[in-house]
Formats: C-alpha cells, structure tokens, sequence
C-alpha cells in the first residue's frame, strides 16, 4: 500500500526517533531487517524430530531456517559440507552441542537443541531469531516437585481443560532420582502423573488434555517396565529437554510409544502441537 505524501513525510521522522530511542542507529537497524530470519519454534522442533527419523526428510516448515544454522556451524567448522542438508539430525545435533559449549555452556545449556542464548549468537550478522522460546524459571508446585516456568503454565491449562486436578509423582531436574526413567527426567519439561483413582476412560482423557496443550504423553503400565502405572507427559520445544527426553518426543510425532522398543503409539489421536502453537490456535 503506498502511503500518503503526509503519511510518507512523517515516516522517516518516526522511523529515526524509534530506532534512536533504541539506541540502535538507522542504518544498523536496517542491516538487521534484511538479514534472513530463523524460526527458532520450527528449528527446535527440527532438532527432536529429524535425529529420529529412518529418512532424511526434514521437519515441515524447518528447512529454510536450519540450513542457516547449518551453513554457520561449516562456517565455524564445526560441521562438514555435507551435513548442511536443512536435516537436523544427530550430526548436527553433535556440532551445535559443541557450539554450545565453544561459548563455556555446559549441562542442559548444551544439550543440542539450540537455546535462545546460543542460537543469537550463532547468528550474529548472519541471520535474525524469531518466535524465540524459553523454559523460563525452575519453580515448585504441589510437594515440592519441581518444574519448570512453562511446563507450569501447561499443566494449569491441562487441569483447566480436564476440570480436575492432576497429582504429580515427579518432576522435571530430578538427575538419577529414578532408575526407572531412563534419563528423561534429568532435564527439564518431563513429568510423572498419579492415575490413582483413575478408570481407563479418565486416564485416556488426562492424556488427550495433555496432548493438546504440547505435551507428548502416554499412559505407562507395569507390563512395560518395572513401574506402577502412572501418565508420563514430555513437553515439546521445551529447550532443557534431556537427550531421552529429545528422541521420547522426535518418536511422538512419528507415531511411536515413546519406549525403548519404538513400538506403536497406544494413545488418543490428537493434533499435535507445541505449547506455542495452542496458545496461537
């Protein structure tokens, strides 16, 4: 739409008076708005799905933005021409954990999937960050379990949709607090929810709430492994994921059960989103 002449003469006024209150010079401000734009939400994403996958077909709506990534990790020769393919799998899993930790992150901070911190700094002057993520803060919710920010806000609005409260036996950070766990709840996004109480049809709608609201769930029961039945709920693009936690969620997506086994999925079928993606819906 082409702007009226007086509507043409304010907008450089304006546009030098935002950018200076910014601090940001106009020319700098205009570098920045040409660089291309990474979608952290979809790259995210990309780097659960594809490492799991038995192709090499990247993640839809992914490809534009991990190729950038890719193409600077060569750059900083951390991953070899031939992986630069927009398919974020373990190969450039393993090169953006060693990015991670070329800037000192260590732990959760560089578990491969690329964090809003680490993914900016990737980028400087090549590309832009947009739809940026985050776990936020580690919190406490009923007896002390803890979780993280997000995760939060994605139980209440699971009890929300359920009408009901959901019990947790255990929460997300718990590093080998559970033998039985595997690792999945060593970082954040991962929790463990009591069906004490529960009929099959209850335990089924617990876990559609939760998959509606970006969770990947399931209902586990003795016959699986060596645990009581309970519901075992993973949040998706949560950044602090661990490494089990990551592929729990690239096998969801691909209709698998989230087990060591890889078989099929055995829970509601729902439309599945992230957190984000919801909120959005």
């Amino acid at each position: 739409m082409k702007l009226p002449p007086c509507a043409a003469a304010l907008a450089a006024p304006l546009l030098a008076c935002l950018t200076g209150a910014s601090g940001m010079p106009a020319a700098q401000a205009a570098d920045v708005r040409a660089l291309p734009r990474v979608d952290m939400e979809a790259t995210v994403k990309a780097a659960q799905i594809d490492p799991r996958r038995s192709d090499d077909r990247p993640t839809p709506g992914a490809k534009a933005g991990v190729l950038l990534v890719e193409r600077a990790l060569r750059d900083r020769h951390l991953l070899d021409a031939k992986w630069v393919d927009g398919y974020f799998g373990a190969t450039t899993v393993v090169a953006f954990t060693k990015f991670q930790r070329s800037l000192g992150l260590t732990g959760l901070a560089a578990n491969g999937l690329p964090g809003k911190a680490s993914l900016t700094r990737l980028g400087a002057g090549r590309f832009t960050v947009t739809r940026t993520i985050g776990p936020g803060a580690r919190v406490s919710v009923g007896g002390g379990v803890v979780v993280d920010a997000r995760t939060r806000r994605m139980l209440a609005e699971a009890k929300r949709l359920l009408g009901r409260d959901l019990v947790l036996l255990q929460g997300s950070y718990n590093r080998g607090g559970d033998p039985t766990s595997a690792g999945t709840h060593d970082g954040g996004g991962v929790v463990d929810i009591s069906v004490e109480g529960m009929g099959s049809a209850t335990r089924t709608a617990v876990v559609r709430a939760l998959r509606r609201v970006g969770f990947a769930a399931w209902v586990r029961n003795p016959d699986q492994a060596d645990w009581p039945w309970h519901i075992h709920a993973a949040a998706i693009n949560d950044t602090d994921l661990s490494s089990q936690a990551q592929h729990q969620i690239g096998d969801y997506y691909l209709g698998l059960n989230g087990l060591a086994g890889r078989g099929p999925d055995d829970g509601p079928k729902v439309t599945i989103r992230t957190w984000e993606e919801y909120r959005r819906r």
